[in-house]
């Protein structure tokens, strides 16, 4: 392992420790008391983000049910290195999103009742002119629902009132500096008191933190919030139904430097297995390795949130070593080997977890020895296996393949023609091939 990637693997290693994000919060609850200020939540949110829209259905309820202070940005997410796909994410996003809230019950854009683009600056020079009113966040929340249930009618009464639209981008300018300020890069996001939280799928990592600091004002849970957890658990056959062996296979793009692709590994598999459908996994190269730059905001947000989705799924994860570079490519050309042997799912879980819960350095001997013991590969052949370069074009071939699927990063899941991305997307992969296996047999809990 070269001394830099050693060095970001220590650092990374401090920042996900329980005990250090406990006396984190510990500090920055006592900061807020000493200085008597209320639970501040930043919100950051954008007019035409439909994860902003799908994020703002909750806000209302949040505020009822707590007792905080929402700061309602009104902002764009960054740029440039941030998105590394902008030609994919458009319509990926749509899509994400629409099946999020047919599954939320939100209703989403009427295409036939889509707002005029133009009125787009005229709408946020009108709600920056209510940004020093009481209802502001109210007047935010009703404009992104109007734009995002495709109600052209009141988004141009809103486009029509009084506004500066200079005012407006000086304000999105400013709001777009306090986000990065506060250490993050995307909208749809909440801050508070040091710590993140990205759309409706991570809100109630909020809401357990702030019943935990006695911020409730009722007793209970806000119901229409705690609906979000129960909407995202997959439900599983018994047993496999018989129209799985005519469902299209699950591939599974995986990165061995990707935390969420770790996280989704086993979850995926019993997926598949609990369907009756054959699992291919099919590695690519990081995103670094690919010509794609990852901004450390990013780097530091995307760990943080590994770490906490790998206590809650219980699984391994903590103490990092990364492969970047030489460990990736001896993890690739090893992999080729492990599924001659049809062993390709042990491999990449136990690489996955000497990665990133044992801290073991893959780029020597010794720490890739560690892992094809315990999935039980012959040394010899492994070491053989090191010197054949067949898996490049195979993993430049998946990554062709992942992007004329339209997704872009891992783990992604296609099957068929029906794509996703994410690790906490494996309840609507469940759910997807519920409706695939629709034939009346089998009995799902």
């Amino acid at each position: 392992m070269t001394f830099k990637n050693r060095l970001r693997s220590t650092m990374l290693n401090a920042m996900l420790s329980e005990r250090l994000q406990q006396i984190r919060r510990a500090l920055a609850d006592l900061r807020r008391k000493v200085t008597g200020r209320p639970h501040t939540v930043y919100v950051f949110v954008e007019l035409d983000d439909p994860y902003s829209y799908l994020l703002c259905n909750y806000l209302k309820e949040f505020r009822d049910y707590y007792a905080i202070d929402l700061r309602m940005c009104l902002t764009e997410a960054l740029a440039d290195e941030f998105r590394p796909a902008p030609q994919l994410l458009p319509e990926y996003v749509r899509v994400d999103c629409r099946r999020l809230a047919d599954e939320l019950g939100i209703p989403f854009l009427d295409r036939g009742a889509t707002p005029p683009v133009e009125h787009r600056r005229a709408l946020l020079a009108a709600l920056v002119a209510t940004a020093a009113d009481a209802d502001h966040a109210d007047n935010v929340v009703q404009a992104i629902t109007a734009w995002w249930r495709g109600d052209a009618e009141s988004v141009a009464r809103w486009a029509a009132a009084p506004g500066d639209i200079d005012a407006a981008e000086k304000m999105l300018a400013n709001n777009q500096q306090l986000l990065t300020d506060l250490g993050h890069y995307n909208t749809a996001t909440l801050h508070y008191g040091g710590e993140w939280y990205w759309g409706v799928d991570r809100l109630h990592y909020l809401i357990d933190r702030l019943n935990k600091r006695g911020a409730a004002k009722q007793p209970g849970l806000a119901p229409r919030i705690a609906s979000i957890r129960q909407v995202m658990q997959p439900n599983l056959p018994i047993k496999p139904p018989a129209a799985g062996s005519n469902v299209p296979e699950l591939e599974f793009f995986h990165s061995f430097r990707s935390p969420y692709s770790y996280l989704a590994l086993e979850r995926i598999f019993r997926i598949a297995d609990a369907f009756g459908v054959r699992c291919n996994i099919r590695p690519v190269l990081p995103m670094v390795m690919r010509g794609m730059r990852v901004p450390k905001a990013k780097l530091l947000y995307i760990v943080r949130d590994a770490s906490r989705e790998a206590r809650r799924n219980d699984v391994p994860f903590g103490r990092m070593a990364d492969p970047v570079g030489v460990g990736v490519e001896r993890l690739m050309a090893v992999f080729q080997y492990a599924k001659s042997q049809n062993k390709e799912r042990e491999f990449v879980v136990q690489a996955g977890r000497a990665i990133w819960s044992n801290a073991v350095d893959v780029t020597g001997d010794e720490g890739l020895r560690k892992i094809t013991a315990k999935v039980g590969l012959f040394w010899p052949d492994v070491i053989e296996s090191l010197g054949d370069d067949s898996w490049r074009p195979l993993a430049e071939e998946n990554r062709a393949v992942m992007m004329r699927a339209g997704s872009w990063g891992v783990p992604t899941v296609r099957i068929g023609d029906w794509v996703t991305w994410g690790q906490d997307r494996d309840w609507l992969v469940a759910r997807h091939l519920e409706e695939l296996c629709d034939s009346g047999e089998g009995i799902l809990i």
